[in-house]
């Protein structure tokens, strides 16, 4: 790190620092705040650990009143998804609505959000039960034979694993079990856990545990986030001072991806 970086960083954390100082003689409530500092010194704030850059900068009583993450994430999902093919399926209710009901009981049934099992299905498959890609992933979560068998499923005479992981239930069923797996084993950092879902656990591994460095993988890692802020729904506000101390930070440099599926 250089010494001019250095000297920004070092900055940027004595703002927060005050900022957190100064709340400390005001009415206070009590909230977690997440934070990290930029290339360029400017610090980001949110009230939940938006990605694994963020970490628990304070944890307790305070007015702070920290920028809404969740809108901001939303904003640049529609900024980059609006008008392309993806966005138009991945919002299209009469498409989305019959597999609702099983997306929400086998992501419950594995501890996940069902918004981000919803995001996964949208980007690998449009919500297509029989689709399958040139690498032989199958259905709704695209899930390959291999995997299924890995989760128990087993062909019988009359149909084979592929055959089976047509069934939208019990594609679902393993892929959300697969999903699952894979954030308990990369500590539950959704990226790279996407990215293995997406190029192997192997490949994550291979890497350092670090996102591959395949175009297709941070392509479907990054939009498969987009989405999933889009279907997320808002995070409980807690009641705030009527004059609360505000710290702004500065609006995050837009990223340039071109969307999966898009």
């Amino acid at each position: 790190m250089t010494t001019k970086r250095a000297s920004k960083i070092g900055f940027a954390t004595w703002r927060m620092a005050l900022a957190l100082g100064l709340v400390a003689a005001c009415g206070t409530a009590r909230a977690d705040l997440w934070a990290y500092v930029d290339e360029q010194g400017r610090s980001h704030l949110a009230n939940h650990q938006v990605d694994a850059r963020y970490k628990l900068f304070f944890k307790g009583p305070t007015t702070l009143d920290v920028p809404d993450a969740f809108e901001d994430q939303r904003a640049r999902a529609l900024s980059a998804l609006s008008g392309t093919r993806l966005y138009e399926r991945a919002t299209d209710g009469r498409r989305i609505g019959r597999f609702v009901p099983l997306i929400e009981t086998h992501a419950r049934a594995s501890g996940l959000d069902p918004a981000l099992v919803k995001a996964v299905i949208a980007v690998e498959s449009a919500f297509d039960p029989l689709a399958r890609s040139a690498k032989g992933a199958i259905g709704l979560m695209q899930v390959i034979p291999e995997t299924g068998a890995r989760y128990g499923l087993a062909g019988d005479e009359r149909r084979s694993i592929a055959d089976k992981l047509l069934d939208p239930a019990t594609n679902v069923r393993i892929g959300t079990r697969y999903l699952r797996d894979l954030l308990a084993r990369f500590d539950d950092d959704l990226p790279l856990a996407l990215a293995a879902y997406n190029a192997g656990e192997g490949a994550v591994a291979v890497h350092d545990n670090a996102i591959p460095p395949f175009a297709e993988t941070r392509d479907f890692v990054r939009t498969v986030q987009y989405v999933y802020a889009l279907y997320r729904s808002p995070p409980v506000q807690p009641e705030r001072s009527p004059q609360p101390l505000r710290l702004r930070s500065s609006a995050s440099t837009r990223s340039n991806i071109a969307p999966y599926g898009g």
